[in-house]
This record gives structure tokens, C-alpha cells and sequence, in this order.
């Protein structure tokens, strides 16, 4: 009787696309928000996202609405209080990540993440570039003042309701893109220039609708790289891809990457 195998459960597909990655020398991975359900943190537009349970949450997200209602900021410092982003454990997913580092196949991570997730699961701070920002640190709109969200959300704790820029008084916020709010040209020229250095591409967990983020998969496939997308659902660059792989990231990646 044959062994039931991982692989069986898998995509068609995993293994030839697992060859890809024993090839590889410069990988380069890029994830949204599916990387991150595997460690309890929702997405944003599913049936349990963050906006469709909470629209209130949404309209804080618009730069608009945060600098112009103070009632807004008030609500969203408290969901900050609570967002299981500071509960939450790295998962295989990410893990797998890290594990390309030690094999130095890794070249970068673009993950479309603001959790910190990668950095915590072991992966060099310098390899990882953050294209929507992170929640793990605050900024003050005003005077770009940069402090830990920790040191903040204790202030919240302690009775501010808002609390102004301890610097010039001005309006803080995570250090997050918000909608309406402007990208930093740095970051997205950085992730650009590493899609296109890339000999394969890696997406995981995105559907890959959000640009600029999702221009990388172009960018790696027409400077040659391979593609490979694992996701739950269908994506915007599937066409790109030399292989699709569906199913849970925290799944799929370990196998993916354990076939050599």
C-alpha cells in the first residue's frame, strides 16, 4: 500500500515548481495579508476581514478622515489597543522565509504586511522592505517624529484618548500608508529594482490586486524570473505565473521548499 505523502494533498505542480526554487540564487518573496491569517491576524476584505466586521475601521484608514475627525483617531488608537497583531506568532509560512535566508537563496521580501511578522520570524530587517509601512512603530504627520507604538498605546492606556506628538504637538499616527497617503519612493523604487534583480518570484498570500506592490510580479517575469504564486483564491497576475499553486500558505510553503 503506498504512504499517504503531503505531496498528494498538494496542487499539481509543486514539485516541478519546487525545482525552481533548488535552482534559484536570488529569490525574492512577496506577500499580503494571507501569509498572516495563519497567525490569527484577519485580512482586511474577506467574510472575517477587519472592514467588513468593523466598517468604522475603514473609514480610519483614509488619511482624510484621521487628520480631519478627532473622533476617528480616537476610535482607531483603541482597535490598536486590541489588534492581534501583538498577540500573534510568526507561522510556518513565515518561517519557510527564514529558511530560505539560511540557504541564502533569499535576495529580498516585499511584503505588502504592516504586522512586522517577517522581522520577528527571524529574517534580516534589511532584507525585508515594507512597501505599506508598519503598526509597530508611530510618526507625527506634522514633524515625522518616530517613536515605538508600545510607548504610545501606554499613553492611550493611561487616559490620552489622542495623543499629540510629545516633539511639536502634531497628530500621530502608525506608521503605516494610509489610503490617500502618498507611498515613500524609496521603498517602492527598492522593491522594484529587487523584483527585477530576481531569478524567482515567490507571491504568497496576495491576490496581487494592489499596486504598486503587484507591478513586481511583471517586473521579475520580464527580467527573466521565474513565477511562482501560492494563494487560496485566484490573482490578478495568475497569468503570469509558471506555477500556481492553491492552498493554505502555511501548507503549501514548507512542502514547496522541502523538495530538493
Amino acid at each position: 500500500m503506498r504512504n499517504n505523502h503531503p505531496m498528494d494533498r498538494l496542487p499539481v505542480g509543486v514539485e516541478a515548481a519546487a525545482q525552481l526554487v533548488v535552482a534559484a540564487e536570488r529569490i525574492v518573496v512577496l506577500t499580503g495579508a494571507g501569509i498572516s491569517t495563519d497567525s490569527g491576524i484577519p485580512d482586511f476584505r474577506g467574510p472575517k476581514g477587519i472592514w467588513t466586521r468593523d466598517p468604522a475601521a475603514e473609514k480610519a484608514s483614509n488619511i482624510e478622515n484621521y487628520l480631519s475627525d478627532p473622533a476617528v483617531r480616537r476610535a482607531a488608537w483603541l482597535n490598536r489597543l486590541d489588534t492581534p497583531v501583538w498577540t500573534a506568532e510568526p507561522n510556518r509560512g513565515h518561517e519557510c522565509i527564514v529558511e530560505l535566508e539560511r540557504r541564502g537563496k533569499l535576495h529580498a521580501v516585499v511584503t505588502q504586511n504592516v504586522d512586522g511578522l517577517h522581522q520577528q520570524a527571524g529574517n534580516d530587517p534589511d532584507k525585508v522592505i515594507e512597501v505599506h509601512g508598519t503598526v509597530r512603530w508611530t510618526r507625527c504627520w506634522d514633524c515625522s517624529d518616530v517613536r515605538p507604538m508600545r510607548e504610545t498605546l501606554d499613553r492611550v492606556r493611561s487616559g490620552e484618548a489622542d495623543p499629540p506628538c510629545l516633539v511639536c504637538g502634531g497628530i500621530l499616527k502608525s506608521d503605516t500608508i494610509s489610503f490617500g497617503q502618498s507611498l515613500i519612493p524609496e521603498v517602492i523604487d527598492r522593491a522594484m529594482r529587487v523584483s527585477q534583480e530576481c531569478d524567482l518570484m515567490i507571491a504568497a498570500g496576495s491576490t496581487l490586486s494592489v499596486f504598486p506592490a503587484a507591478n513586481c510580479v511583471p517586473i521579475a517575469k520580464r527580467s527573466g524570473a521565474g513565477i511562482v504564486i501560492v494563494n487560496g483564491q485566484a490573482t490578478e497576475m495568475d497569468h503570469y505565473a509558471d506555477h500556481l499553486l492553491g492552498g493554505m500558505i502555511a501548507e503549501v510553503l514548507p512542502i514547496l521548499l522541502s523538495v530538493e
